[in-house]
């Protein structure tokens, strides 16, 4: 297993419950000390296809259940989630979104524009048309999910190699700087060095890294007890946090890279849209801001299935949504590996098949991932 993120450490630990006796985790630093600690932690069953529907149902089950099974958890918090609209293409859009998700069996429902400011009265009133709501979405806490896959990692007896860099393969034999480890089956994962990680095994991996900014108001009791909201034409997000409002916000005209200064002009952009739309922060001081990378694939899907041209060789990403889909994503990697399907979803579409030797894809993007670049270079 190379990489001890969300997606990679999730993923030993599912391979090893299901009853590998030996699974070794390589980590070039310490787990989680890449995007999984420095996330938003939203967590949605309201995906922009079956697919991410699927997984972020999974995913959101299981982090209701860790405590049962590994004795700690992620700190997940139903809060409800509200996707308004502005235009009528966009109701439009999300009346149909909402019909395939009702079909794959979320409790998501249409919330009118009077609903909208009942359910969050902190919004500016008269300017969203309505919203898809679901009751069940909310968010985890992204410290304590590394916690949680760390107990989960020690308890279930996986080898956690950490300080040590993945420098190739050797058919199925893992090479590190610290020596060789032989295997009889391989994941790569990475989050946004996933293409890094690839290029080391001679795998080429359309996926990129790009900045994306988070910020925390001071604290204002309004904010509470209000749903999550996700302004998707702006690609502005935002749900409580420490008393306060934590925003977040990724810059499609931003190339990739790995930049994690903050962008003062861009936050203050989305700030002034975050004052439109929710008043209140307009005159809020911000109590934390910082700059994460987080990963992306060109199609804004997730990466499961065997490397080309590889025997015994597996490539997993969650396509810059490792809080929301990472479980999922790691299970169906695991069991794909293991037995070359999963229950989870239908991993025929979501394999490195779909993309051309120019990294296009065949499948249509996610319509509600957040706006990330088309390019991964």
């Amino acid at each position: 297993m190379v990489g001890g993120g969300t997606v990679g450490a999730w993923c030993a630990y599912f391979l090893r419950t299901a009853g590998l006796e030996r699974v070794v985790l390589v980590e070039k630093g310490h787990l989680g000390q890449g995007a999984s600690s420095r996330a938003a932690g939203v967590v949605r069953l309201q995906g922009g296809t079956p697919e991410a529907v699927r997984l972020g149902r999974w995913s959101r089950d299981f982090y209701v259940r860790q405590r049962a099974e590994i004795g700690t958890d992620s700190g997940f918090t139903r809060q409800g989630y509200l996707l308004p609209c502005f235009t009528g293409a966009q109701v439009a859009a999300a009346h149909t979104r909402i019909a395939m998700q009702q079909a794959e069996g979320i409790g998501v429902r249409w919330a009118g524009p009077d609903e909208v400011t009942e359910l969050n009265p902190t919004m500016a009133a008269g300017q969203a048309l309505g919203a898809s709501y679901c009751a069940e979405d909310g968010y985890i806490t992204p410290p304590r999910n590394v916690a949680a896959y760390t107990a989960a990692l020690v308890g279930s007896g996986v080898h956690i190699a950490e300080r040590t860099a993945f420098t190739g393969l050797d058919g199925t034999s893992v090479v590190t700087e610290r020596g060789t480890i032989s295997a009889g089956l391989v994941i790569l994962t990475g989050g946004p060095k996933l293409a890094a990680v690839g290029a080391l095994a001679g795998i080429a991996i359309p996926a990129g890294g790009v900045r994306h900014q988070v910020a925390v108001t001071e604290v204002h009791p309004a904010f509470a007890s209000t749903p999550m909201v996700f302004d998707v034409p702006s690609g502005l997000y935002w749900r409580p946090e420490e008393d306060g409002l934590l925003f977040g916000m990724s810059n499609p005209d931003e190339p990739p890279g790995e930049d994690r200064s903050v962008d003062e002009p861009y936050l203050a952009q989305m700030r002034a849209r975050l004052a439109r739309l929710v008043p209140l922060t307009r005159d809020l001081r911000l109590r934390r801001v910082w700059a994460a990378t987080i990963d992306y694939t060109p199609d804004h899907q997730p990466i499961i299935g065997p490397a080309l041209d590889r025997d015994r060789v597996f490539v997993a990403s969650a396509g810059g949504a490792g809080m929301m889909w990472g479980p999922a994503v790691a299970r169906a990697t695991a069991d794909v590996a293991l037995t070359g399907a999963s229950e989870i979803v239908d991993v025929t579409m979501l394999g490195l098949d779909r993309f051309d030797e120019s990294g296009r894809s065949r499948l249509a993007a996610d319509p509600i991932a957040l706006p990330f670049p088309e390019k991964t270079t």
